[in-house]
């Protein structure tokens, strides 16, 4: 059963935040994963509004979760964390 990733985001380094979408995209595709929404308009309804906002469609929540735990996306996540703060979870899909 299909998984996403939704991803909820404030950049405060975007040439950081540049570098960490360049090397999670590969990562991200390695595992499966398929961008459905990537940094597109967004209509915030409640809680705290984030400026980028990302959905990627994987196989299955034990994909999302290997590439999370991946070498080379926790290497692209290092980027991410000093210049972003983010929300992430994993949702399966019904």
């Amino acid at each position: 059963m299909a998984a996403y990733w939704i991803a909820h985001v404030t950049v405060n380094d975007a040439d950081a935040y540049g570098e960490y979408a360049k090397r999670a995209t590969g990562a991200i595709e390695a595992h499966g994963g398929e961008f459905l929404a990537r940094a597109t308009r967004t209509v915030w309804l409640e809680g705290n509004e984030r400026t980028r906002n990302v959905v990627v469609r994987f196989p299955s929540v034990e994909d999302a979760e290997r590439c999370y735990q991946s070498t080379a996306y926790q290497e692209a996540l290092v980027f991410a964390k000093s210049a972003a703060v983010r929300d992430l979870c994993i949702v399966e899909g019904s």
